[in-house]
């Protein structure tokens, strides 16, 4: 992987922007605490982060199978169900997605959507910001 999966949409605690270098070959998170930069490898971030989103989407599979299945434009049974299919192993294709990264318009998409990762210094993922996302709690209510 040549970058961090979720470069440019982590944040620290503090909500300053995590920046992005090598350990070696491993990518890594870097945090800035007062001046002292903490390297976080990236894996260890992106895995938490899918796991995440997974974990959101359990339940959801059959709406969100339909779902894209309509903007694919290929609103059919076999297609749904070859999407819900691969909704529900997801966790299974985690390698191959951190090997190859998401495209940088992906990443850019998901910035401008409010997609936002927050981290504390040890690289433990606080929360993921997924507005309008499925599994979104309301607790301003």
């Amino acid at each position: 992987m040549s970058q961090p999966l979720f470069a440019g949409l982590i944040v620290d605690e503090n909500g300053q922007a995590v920046q992005t270098a090598s350990i070696g070959n491993e990518p890594a998170y870097v945090i800035d605490d007062a001046g002292f930069k903490r390297h976080i490898p990236s894996e260890q971030v992106d895995r938490a982060v899918l796991n995440q989103m997974a974990a959101m989407m359990k339940g959801s599979e059959d709406i969100l199978s339909k779902e894209t299945a309509k903007m694919l434009g290929q609103d059919d049974p076999f297609s749904r169900a070859m999407i819900e299919n691969q909704l529900k192993n997801i966790d299974k294709q985690f390698n191959a997605v951190l090997q190859t990264g998401f495209p940088e318009e992906m990443r850019a998409y998901l910035g401008m959507m409010g997609f936002k990762v927050v981290i504390n210094y040890h690289g433990d993922v606080i929360r993921v910001e997924q507005p309008g996302s499925f599994g979104e709690d309301d607790s301003g209510e």
